[in-house]
């Protein structure tokens, strides 16, 4: 029987704490550093690799896949603006939770200064572009969306809103154009996506040894300090709290007063779905649970079913996001790294376009990340905390998403039946 992903990574989890434990007490912290540790980077120097092809072709892809908006145009904008205010939501949900709990403020004073300072030059560095801003135009934002070469632009995760800016230009002119030119460009677009989804398989290969070095190497640098392991158990906590708190309060009740459909009878009908969604990690491996139950608990039409569902799959990652904006200031809370409002900001607005472009397959959130991470100079090392709980919650945060996409269809659905 093939051993799991997520069984690995948790395994890697465990023996790199216990080789760091190990190597605090018989004094290998050398060893660790020197032999162990670069193999953790070189499996986050892969997943940062991906990034930009990753989201390049996948927001192509899902929006060349929207050339049914010309048929269902009012269904098309109804999607595309729901879908967006559920992640906002979600986005808004995590930030609050994070900045109330705090969880990685557990760390000492000291710990936040030493691992501030490893990482100063990344830091600073953004630090001093965010100074340069504050006297540049009220409209520098939009300025450094819009890339003056893409080839640059491609070439530094930092400027990931350009990548995404270009690619939507280039879904748009291809749906502009007529679908006999085009029919060669989305073939070339979808195989090309297909391509990094099986290399991001063949990277999750290295994952449990990646965690591994990782975890080890965290163990070392922290001197097995406990808070590190009571921070990520807050961490986790904290996620875990806004993504339930999106399936039993915040879905229940948009269905409840824009759908006519009862609380009980929901959470219900979601059950299955959810239970799909959680055991496979994956929004694309459920889809086809999540079509019958449409039909069959909610009585959604199969017009409505038929566009927003598989739309959802690609475009919608209420889940996700909630998760990514929670990781990202926890992240920066151990690091020590005080976020302006402002930066506050621009994690909901990465997180909310960059969750686009996540597929929906099990770990991709995880590479996603880094792009909300470096959007506000966030060390990326700092995935290093995380990767090796990221397991169960990318569980949960999957239910999220699908529960997501069923409350948007019946919205819609709603809406529809009451303009007929």
């Amino acid at each position: 029987m093939k051993f799991p992903l997520w069984a690995g990574i948790l395994t890697g989890m465990i023996f790199g704490i216990c080789w760091g434990m190990l190597a605090l007490s018989l004094n290998l912290e050398v060893f660790t550093i020197n032999w162990i540790k670069p193999w953790g980077t070189i499996f986050l120097n892969l997943l940062k690799l991906i990034a930009v092809p990753l989201i390049f072709t996948s927001l192509v892809k899902g929006i060349t896949s929207l050339s049914d908006i010309s048929r269902f145009s009012r269904l098309g904008l109804k999607t595309l603006g729901l879908y967006i205010i559920t992640t906002i939501l979600a986005i808004s949900i995590g930030l609050v939770l994070v900045n109330t709990i705090k969880p990685g403020n557990i760390f000492p004073e000291e710990r936040k200064t030493e691992y501030y300072e490893k990482f100063s030059d990344t830091i600073s560095g953004k630090e001093e572009d965010a100074k340069s801003r504050k006297e540049q135009s009220p409209l520098q934002f939009f300025i450094d969306i819009v890339p003056e070469n893409i080839v640059k632009a491609a070439s530094d995760n930092s400027n990931m809103l350009q990548v995404i800016f270009f690619a939507v230009l280039v879904a748009i002119a291809i749906l502009i154009l007529p679908s006999q030119k085009t029919e060669t460009a989305k073939v070339f677009f979808e195989n090309i996506y297909d391509i990094i989804l099986k290399i991001i398989d063949l990277i999750m290969i290295a994952a449990p040894y990646g965690v591994f070095a990782l975890m080890a190497a965290l163990v070392v640098d922290f001197s097995g300090d406990k808070d590190v392991f009571k921070a990520l158990g807050l961490y986790m906590i904290t996620v875990i709290t806004g993504l339930i708190f999106m399936i039993v309060i915040s879905y229940p009740m948009l269905v409840r007063i824009f759908a006519g459909i009862k609380h009980s009878k929901f959470l219900k009908g979601m059950l299955s779905i959810q239970m799909v969604a959680f055991t496979t990690s994956s929004s694309a491996a459920t889809l086809p649970v999540t079509m019958k139950e449409a039909d069959e608990e909610f009585g959604i039409s199969k017009e409505v079913a038929n566009f927003v569902l598989p739309v959802g799959v690609t475009i919608n990652m209420d889940g996700t996001s909630l998760y990514q904006a929670v990781a990202a200031v926890f992240i920066a809370q151990v690091f020590g790294i005080d976020l302006s409002f402002g930066q506050m900001i621009l994690i909901l607005l990465t997180a909310l376009i960059s969750s686009i472009g996540t597929p929906g397959i099990p770990g991709g959130s995880v590479v996603v990340l880094i792009i909300v991470l470096t959007s506000v100079g966030i060390p990326v090392e700092g995935l290093a905390l995380i990767l090796g709980v990221d397991r169960p919650l990318d569980m949960l945060r999957t239910a999220v998403n699908v529960t997501g996409d069923i409350t948007v269809s019946a919205l819609i659905d709603k809406s529809e039946n009451a303009t007929k």
